[in-house]
């Protein structure tokens, strides 16, 4: 039997670097896609192979799976990684950057998962891991754009399992809490861009120093944690439907589900050092 196939996007750094890592280390052969290949070398040097892909352009995703199947005539795991934190208050993000973070986050995992699944229908299995966030789950100040892609996603993943359970494909949701990657930084320097001046500048400051303290925080998890949750569950006979993992993921995730919205508004506030 020949070995089974992974795609991983996002695989240039952080949490798809090291999920290409992990797969191959299980006996996947694995494809990691990033925008751009030379960011992809260190996985090559591995035996990753490299593969060109913006998740925002349908001819690129396209060719990408034809490529795939065209090489091993199979395709076994897609890990739905790709995605960034756009932060800035609601009033004052532009809506092409708002489009476009849900073009990244969700239309390009979504069709994706379209473009997979007639291949792993004809397989009778297959697995689609949603890389969301604790993020959809809770909320935090400034991050409405970001939280409501991750939210859209985790909803479309549960719709998706059960449409895709009678063809033995599974959907399996993974909930990355603090992880140490540049994803804070690069919200920081986006939540300035944005809401730096103007109504919404003190809070701005605030968020903005807490998003680049966590990232800078050694509390965070190491990307390899996110790594090993997806290596059990393209593993496991019957995988769970989601793994919640990473620093503070599981104790924020339950906190919102016990608190009352207005605890939960205080809870989180406080945490991100918002202005009374």
């Amino acid at each position: 039997m020949p070995a089974k196939t992974a795609l991983v996007t996002g695989a240039s750094s952080g949490i798809g670097e090291a999920t290409a890592l992990k797969l191959h280390e299980l006996g996947y052969t694995v494809y990691g896609a990033a925008r751009r290949t030379d960011r992809l070398q260190k996985l090559a040097d591995r035996g990753i192979r490299p593969l060109a892909m913006d998740v925002t352009d349908d001819d690129s995703m396209r060719a990408g799976i034809e490529k795939i199947t065209a090489e091993t005539g199979r395709i076994d795991v897609l890990v739905n990684n790709a995605g960034y934190g756009s932060y800035g208050a609601l009033e004052d993000v532009p809506l092409d950057e708002a489009r476009y973070q849900f073009e990244v986050n969700v239309f390009g995992a979504i069709r994706l998962t379209q473009l997979v699944l007639p291949r792993m229908r004809a397989q009778r299995s297959g697995t689609v891991l949603n890389v969301t966030s604790m993020g959809g789950k809770i909320y935090t100040p400034l991050g409405g754009w970001y939280h409501g892609t991750k939210f859209a996603l985790e909803a479309l993943s549960d719709c998706l399992r059960l449409e895709a359970k009678p063809f033995g494909v599974n959907v399996v949701v993974i909930e990355p809490g603090g992880i140490a990657t540049e994803w804070g930084a690069i919200a920081a320097d986006k939540l300035e861009k944005s809401s730096a001046d103007g109504a919404y500048a003190a809070q701005a400051a605030a968020v903005a120093s807490s998003l680049r303290s966590e990232a800078n925080t050694n509390r965070n998890s190491p990307p390899s944690v996110i790594a090993d949750a997806i290596g059990k569950a393209v593993t496991a006979r019957r995988p769970k439907t989601r793994y919640a993992t990473g620093f503070g993921a599981r104790p924020l995730i339950a906190l919102r589900r016990i608190l009352p919205d207005r605890t939960f508004d205080t809870v989180i506030s406080r945490a991100v050092g918002m202005p009374r």
